[in-house]
């Protein structure tokens, strides 16, 4: 079988093993801490809502800024795990202030210096990944990129799970020293990392695609419900079963199906095209999106996780992909621009569920419609490509 082929090559190439564990360890420290920001802000520092989204939204917005732009100029340097390597140590530096904030201030100022540099540490490590794959195994650089936001999400899930039990063993401190461990192993990862630089022995085709706004607005939008389910699903689930964990094991029955889906999802768009898988992974969010908001049943919310966790699969792994193909010749831009996308979406997301009054299902018609509409920009741009290479069979016959 072509996928067990594949695997074989992938655990022998230099370095593989070595981007793998650095990824999972990194999702499993980002993982510790992502629930519990909002909490630490407002039970250990005792920070009002709005002074919460204040320090949320200028450290994304700052995060967003120095990712695009460093984006723009990372593919004119020779050796990419420099910029990683800085950003996680500016990363320890902010949780250091962040562990230690006393009001709003110095919050603000932690937060920000912890999660700005961080946007240029995923868009990087996968532009720097490309580079590798493509020079060392160019036939299976899809999949080696898939495998790797695979095992980053199920170091993430895995540490959604470990922040929670570190909470009731060590409070708020331990979820944030947990935290800087993931930045640690990172960086000592990175260290170990022989990055690959020169040019491949022996080239490989990859096929781009043309670029195209219409597609990356669609992504946009199926990003921006991605992110309000993420912000707004815990509370709805809090608000109709009054336990908070539940939503830790519906979050980790996600990781369960999202390193097969990603598989799945990378062999299907190579053999139908991305554009058409990423429109099916939309149709099963939608699916997912209203059957939230008309379904109060908990057996409900866990027997719809596959259907969701393959539309995530889809969205961070086939769509990474789609989006960094648009500029092979510049693989840092390409990486950066789509972690920029993810960035913007989680922004949007955090304000358009205020315009619905309180906590209830009827939050998800906001992703749906989201949703909606980009499968619709995402089928005119399908119909587009098949009416165009039916005129291009008629003029050559």
């Amino acid at each position: 079988m072509q996928i067990i082929r594949d695997v074989r090559k992938f655990v022998v190439i230099p370095g593989a093993g070595t981007l793998l564990t650095m990824l999972f360890l990194y999702g499993i420290g980002t993982g510790i801490l992502a629930p519990m920001n909002a909490v630490y802000l407002d039970e250990s520092i005792g920070l009002s809502k709005v002074q919460i989204v204040a320090v949320f939204a200028v450290s994304l917005f700052c995060n967003m800024a120095i990712t695009i732009t460093v984006g723009w100029i990372s593919d004119r340097l020779k050796n990419k795990k420099r910029l990683p390597v800085l950003a996680a140590f500016l990363c320890m530096i902010g949780l250091f202030i962040y562990m230690n904030a006393t009001d709003f201030r110095s919050a603000l100022i932690g937060m920000t210096i912890t999660v700005a540099p961080s946007g240029l540490i995923m868009g990087q490590l996968f532009g720097m990944a490309r580079n590798h794959f493509s020079r060392t195994a160019g036939d299976i650089v899809e999949m080696a990129q898939l495998w790797l936001r695979a095992s980053y999400s199920v170091g993430f899930f895995a540490g959604l799970l470990l922040g929670a039990n570190i909470f009731l063993i060590a409070t708020f401190k331990g979820v944030l020293w947990g935290n800087l461990a993931g930045y640690v192993c990172l960086v000592v990862l990175l260290l170990l990392f022989k990055e690959t630089t020169e040019e491949p022995g022996v080239k490989h085709v990859v096929k781009g695609e043309p670029f195209s706004l219409i597609m990356l607005i669609a992504l946009l939008m199926l990003s921006c419900a991605d992110a309000i389910r993420g912000l707004y699903l815990q509370l709805v689930v809090l608000k109709l079963f009054g336990k908070p964990e539940i939503m830790s094991y519906i979050w980790s029955a996600q990781a369960v199906f999202e390193l097969l889906f990603m598989t799945l999802g990378g062999y299907w768009a190579a053999r139908y095209g991305s554009k058409k898988i990423i429109f099916v992974g939309g149709c099963f969010a939608l699916a997912t999106y209203l059957i939230y908001t008309g379904s109060s049943a908990l057996p409900v919310f866990f027997a719809v996780q596959p259907l969701y966790s393959f539309f995530v699969s889809i969205l961070y792994g086939v769509a990474m992909g789609y989006v960094q193909r648009m500029f092979l010749s510049r693989t840092g831009f390409g990486a950066s621009l789509y972690v920029f996308i993810s960035q913007t979406a989680s922004l949007i997301g955090y304000f358009l569920p205020l315009f619905i009054e309180g906590i209830t299902p009827d939050i998800f018609f906001i992703p749906s419609a989201l949703v909606a509409l980009s499968l619709l920009m995402i089928g005119i741009v399908l119909y587009r490509e098949k009416a165009r290479g039916s005129m291009i069979k008629a003029l050559e016959g």
